[in-house]
């Protein structure tokens, strides 16, 4: 009877230890705002007029990367990069004309999924299909969504079959979800969800749906705002805070900030009152650079960057991110090496107790151990971007752009002037080595090599932020 009772005994100890340690398993959530720059986080110091106090709370409860960059200078492959930790363009997806993503790319979302949580996401999707456009979903006739006029898009391209069990997938007004704001499951999803609501209100209460819903279940929750993206709408609650703002564009793209702002302050409230609050992991970030041309820009300001979204310059990847896990890291810290959004999947992974497998063949690092002092120093020995006629190295504190057929820009990071002083005939054997690093990496992209075709837009682009200086 001694030896029933004590392995009665031990069988629940063990149980306890087992129930504890799945318990213990953090929530994560990831939050991709859109064309959201550098300037327009309060924490980042450097405009007056930005109301962010949910972000900047945010962050002083965590890390601030001072030099987070995004994968990509446009959504589509940004996104790509982000969701499968891997340079994007190692599987096409170059820009914002590339996609589906293949169905060979497993997702954060099927990466967590196989370690137990239940995945979800809320809000742009984006890589669903090879067209840029922000179209509604128009219908759903049995397993296929009409995006825009004439593209359609099968059901096996939608979150639900690239690893997130739920989703409440959309940017705008209609929505291919699999459950509704009070978090019912829907039946035989994608159904077309259609709502007149403000779409950051919306996707907001979609988000606390799926937090409510899976409470009791550690969950993973991808997050996607669509803003300040045009098109540029924001009621008065919101634009109330800026109407001293001159530019309608500007006082607009603020407001829209604000709503993302205030989102993720209803969300962290969500989490206290349930309890999950400390054992949560958050990470936010933006998908690229603002853009500012006249008729895409947004409202919001890359300063003190040159360039904007569809360049290589840190104006249109250098990007707001923010880690925060109370229980694991400590709060106000700023960590001044550069990561980037390819470092969120292994981070997630690491956080919820997987091995990062060498067979993913993962371009992104997680960040934990440096975060919590295990390692120093710098995650990556160098970053690497190709964006239709560019290409791109950043490496220690220099940095390089390639424009094709054969234009070179050497920055050093360090010095006040940033990209603001091209020295790559000053320093013709770090233009020469950075160059040759370069395009070995390049080689290994699909199609490989080092950009050949002169694109006009890039041109234009590069004319008016550097040429004429």
């Amino acid at each position: 009877m001694l030896i029933i009772k004590r392995t009665i005994l031990c069988l629940s100890i063990m149980g306890q230890s087992f129930f504890s340690q799945a318990q213990s398993k953090p929530n994560v959530i990831v939050v991709v705002a859109d064309d959201l720059g550098w300037a327009d986080l309060g924490s980042h110091g450097v405009r007056t007029d930005v109301k962010t106090p949910y972000l900047d709370s945010l962050a002083m409860s965590g890390v601030q990367f001072s030099s987070g960059y995004a994968c990509a200078p446009v959504c589509v492959p940004s996104r790509a990069g982000l969701l499968t930790g891997r340079y994007p363009n190692r599987f096409g997806m170059e820009s914002n004309d590339d996609g589906p993503l293949p169905v060979s790319e497993l997702t954060i979302g099927d990466r967590m999924k196989s370690l137990g949580y239940v995945t979800g996401l809320v809000g742009k999707w984006h890589v669903a299909s090879g067209s840029a456009t922000h179209s509604e979903f128009k219908a759903i006739p049995g397993n296929e969504i009409l995006w825009g006029d004439n593209v359609r898009i099968t059901d096996k391209n939608l979150p639900g079959h690239r690893g997130f069990t739920e989703y409440f997938c959309g940017a705008m007004r209609n929505y291919a979800a699999s459950f509704d704001l009070n978090g019912n499951d829907l039946k035989d999803p994608p159904v077309l969800v259609n709502s007149n609501e403000y779409r950051i209100d919306l996707q907001t209460k979609a988000a606390l749906a799926f937090i409510r819903k899976n409470k009791e279940n550690p969950f993973f929750l991808y997050l996607g705002y669509f803003a300040p993206h045009v098109p540029l709408e924001a009621p008065k609650v919101y634009q109330s805070s800026f109407m001293e703002i001159p530019d309608s564009i500007r006082q607009k793209g603020l407001s829209m900030i604000k709503s993302v702002d205030e989102g993720i302050g209803r969300i962290r409230l969500l989490l206290k009152d349930l309890g999950l609050a400390e054992n949560t992991l958050i990470i936010f970030t933006s998908d690229n650079g603002a853009p500012l041309k006249e008729g895409m820009w947004d409202g919001s300001l890359n300063q003190p960057f040159v360039g904007e979204k569809g360049m290589l310059t840190d104006g249109g990847v250098r990007v707001p991110f923010i880690i925060s896990w109370p229980d694991k890291i400590k709060s106000g810290l700023v960590f001044k090496e550069p990561v980037i959004s390819l470092d969120i999947l292994p981070t997630a992974v690491a956080a919820a107790g997987g091995q990062i497998d060498q067979s993913w063949k993962i371009d992104g690092k997680n960040l934990l151990p440096f975060l919590t002092g295990e390692k120093n120093g710098s995650p990556h020995s160098a970053l690497f971007w190709r964006f239709r006629s560019q290409a791109s190295i950043l490496s220690g504190s220099w940095k390089l752009i390639f424009s094709a057929p054969n234009k070179y820009y050497l920055f050093d990071m360090k010095t006040p002037g940033g990209e603001k002083e091209n020295l790559a005939e000053q320093y013709p054997s770090v233009t020469k080595r950075l160059n040759e690093r370069l395009s070995r990496h390049a080689d290994q992209l699909l199609p490989s090599g080092l950009p050949s075709k002169i694109w006009a837009e890039d041109e234009a682009l590069l004319n008016l932020h550097f040429n004429k200086r």
